[in-house]
């Protein structure tokens, strides 16, 4: 069993995201000499593929990652505009690919996109982050599995309740409600079981916050760096 944290927070205002059509602008002149607002999305990017090298990412041929993303890490939101769209992984500093996939961006909507799987077999995963407002006093959390020999697995509180069950591979939930402004430790377990397979220790929820934890790594490591560990971003706060 692994013990991790690694939060990566993606804050922007939710009052001014709300105003989507606007915020994600850009004002391109046409030859009329009317604003054109052309249709764009916010995306998010992690990489969980516990064996690819530390890359640099991007979308089409523009880099959209400002430094080089290692296993764990995330890149934040960023405009991408609306379209069918390839992401590119690179090693980091070269125009060497290790993985490139097509991906179709919908105007107006929230995106987290994963890599993840093993190196020999890379996969991206797409999930639309709606990103609600939690009800007074409540955060709003998110599990997926990325782990690709766990099997099924649960996301508990310890010493408490079960959040998400039932996860396989590639398996996520929507944003389920939690008391806010409490600090939790949150397991991993082997679904239906108490057998413990990663940690988030200590891990505080604040009120009004939207997050998504993830299980990434291997069951069956092949090396010291890529065990099973758990990891929690912030999506977005109210």
């Amino acid at each position: 069993m692994k013990t991790n944290i690694n939060v990566k927070k993606s804050l922007f205002r939710i009052a001014l995201v709300c105003l989507m059509p606007v915020a994600l602008s850009s004002c391109l002149k046409n030859s009329d000499n009317y604003n054109y607002s052309p249709p764009a999305a916010l995306v998010t990017i992690v990489q969980a593929s516990p064996d690819e090298p530390v890359v640099d990412v991007y979308l089409d041929n523009n880099k959209v990652s400002a430094g080089a993303l290692g296993y764990g890490n995330t890149i934040d939101y960023f405009r991408a505009y609306a379209r069918l769209r390839q992401v590119n992984f690179y090693v980091t500093g070269t125009m060497t690919k290790v993985f490139s996939d097509t991906v179709t961006i919908s105007p107006d909507k929230f995106y987290s996109l994963f890599l993840a799987n093993k190196a020999s077999s890379p996969e991206l995963v797409k999930l639309v982050d709606t990103l609600n407002q939690p009800a007074a006093g409540k955060a709003s959390i998110r599990f997926v599995n990325l782990s690709p020999d766990a099997q099924a697995v649960d996301l508990v509180i310890k010493n408490g309740a079960t959040v998400v069950s039932n996860k396989t591979y590639k398996g996520h939930s929507s944003f389920v409600p939690i008391t806010g402004g409490t600090t939790y430790t949150l397991e991993v377990h082997r679904a239906g079981t108490a057998t413990v397979l990663a940690t988030l220790p200590t891990t505080t929820l604040r009120t009004g916050f939207i997050y998504t934890v993830w299980l990434q790594g291997l069951a069956t490591p092949t090396n010291s760096g890529d065990g099973l560990t758990a990891q929690i971003m912030t999506n977005a706060f109210y």
